[in-house]
């Protein structure tokens, strides 16, 4: 994409509310704040939905389990998680969002991209909106949210993680390709530990390394994911803001720093992605008929085993139960595993939308949009 090119230009921001859960919990509870907090889990098994930043400050990470929280941070303090709480806050904060843009795409309870093209507020740019946005979120809802601004989605999410917590961060057509360049690879969109390794071994470390290499020597090494990774280096990403985005599945998968090769690890292993998946589902109110487990070995090939069900499962009991089915059906395992993932899908009665960053760019048709005169960011 020409960045330059007016009538192909966006204004994107991404908003990310600060450590929601946790944050939502010490602003209803005086007793919290200031101190390390674990949302989920508990001090013995499960894994933490949500860390303050006061707990992060110790390694504690979301989907990290819960001993090695503890084990992290002595004095760290669990809660139960509240949905029904933070679904009633996620509203009202995209309640605000509605205020300056009918174009809001949620990514989670949390998050969510705003084309703020067309100025609806009247405030002159980009950057104005989204401190607007920000100052009505502290202001009336007594949390913190950061920011990116930029002139497409790609961008704007790096961005708004860049001055965390409670910053802002924007990103000029003319400063993107540079932008980008400055990035570590691991910061794009499906470059985990080990694919950070694969791309260490062939010399890539920054984006300005990606865009060294062509696209034939992606798809090479890299498959599905050289498209995106080719256009993402250079600062592109044509895809646009989609309001009510209709989501397909739920789930959750994890890459392991060490391969998995007893059933028991395998077993421990799917008790986290349970414990990671069940809780977004119950948050989006979602009943669904297919449970997919997905197994990567240490070769890298790919197997996918469903089972589908009727009538839709909506307890957290059976969603376990036939997990855990699916996978002693494919135990004992010949090699090493290096990632599980686990999927509801067939899904029903979804209470907000929730979608995930395509591995791939998409070449489909771009909506049509106004020519804009100016775009101020």
């Amino acid at each position: 994409m020409d960045a330059g090119s007016e009538d192909k230009l966006r204004k994107i921001i991404h908003v990310d509310m600060d450590a929601f859960y946790a944050s939502v919990e010490q602003r209803d509870n005086p007793d919290l704040r200031g101190r390390p907090l674990a949302v989920g889990g508990s001090a013995r098994r499960g894994v933490v939905a949500a860390a303050s930043y006061e707990a992060r400050r110790f390694g504690v990470r979301s989907a990290m389990p819960s001993v090695t929280a503890r084990r992290r941070c002595p004095e760290l303090l669990f809660v139960k998680p509240r949905f029904d709480v933070y679904r009633a806050v996620s509203r009202e904060v995209r309640e605000i969002f509605s205020r300056y843009t009918p174009l809001i795409e949620p990514l989670s309870l949390d998050e969510a991209y705003l084309d703020v093209t067309a100025d609806q507020a009247g405030l002159g740019s980009a950057t104005s909106t989204a401190e607007a946005i920000r100052r009505a979120i502290r202001e009336e809802l007594a949390l913190t949210a950061s920011a990116g601004v930029s002139y497409n989605k790609f961008i704007a999410k790096i961005a708004s993680d860049q001055n965390k917590p409670d910053g802002i961060c924007v990103v000029r057509p003319e400063e993107g390709a540079d932008f980008v360049a400055g990035l570590p690879a691991r910061r794009f969109f499906g470059v985990g530990p080990k694919t950070a390794e694969r791309m260490a071994a062939l010399g890539i470390r920054t984006g300005a390394d990606l865009r060294e290499r062509s696209l034939g020597f992606l798809e090479q090494h890299f498959g599905k994911s050289a498209r995106y990774l080719y256009h993402a280096c250079r600062g592109e990403d044509d895809r646009p803001v989609r309001p009510n985005r209709e989501r397909k599945s739920i789930g959750a998968e994890r890459t392991y720093a060490q391969d998995l090769v007893t059933d028991a690890a395998l077993s421990e292993a799917l008790e986290g992605i349970i414990d990671t998946v069940w809780p977004r589902i119950e948050a989006h109110r979602a009943r669904g008929r297919t449970i997919t487990l997905k197994i990567k070995f240490a070769d890298f090939q790919q197997i996918t085993r469903a089972r589908s069900l009727r009538p839709a499962l909506d307890d957290r009991e059976t969603f376990a139960r036939i997990a855990r089915g699916i996978l002693q059906g494919e135990l004992p395992v010949s090699r090493g595993v290096r990632l599980l993932g686990l999927t509801l899908s067939g899904l029903e009665g979804l209470d907000g939308e929730e979608t995930e960053e395509p591995a791939v760019q998409s070449d489909g048709v771009r909506e049509a949009r106004p020519r804009q005169q100016t775009l101020v960011f």
